[in-house]
């Protein structure tokens, strides 16, 4: 545990830091589940529609840095052609 002032208040700062990280990722993580969902279900719409949201999250995570730029780029092109090859198939 904890001894010195500046420690302890290092362990509450990275409490709240990871706290709001995990929340970061969950979001981004639900929203790119949405388009997966959709996909499955064979809601190709659905899946259009949900996209730009997905990419706003994931955008979000990596402005706060809870994920890496090419991370999220990597997400974002894997979601986007996901949909752009169930809408050619369909």
């Amino acid at each position: 545990m904890a001894n010195t002032a500046s420690a302890k208040k290092a362990v509450r700062v990275s409490e709240k830091r990871r706290v709001k990280n995990v929340r970061i990722k969950d979001a981004f993580k639900a929203a790119r589940k949405v388009v997966k969902d959709a996909l499955v279900k064979g809601d190709i719409k659905a899946a259009k529609s949900a996209l730009p949201k997905a990419y706003s999250e994931i955008d979000k995570a990596i402005k706060k840095g809870v994920i890496k730029k090419n991370t999220g780029a990597r997400y974002k092109s894997r979601i986007a052609h996901a949909v752009k090859k169930a809408d050619k198939a369909k």
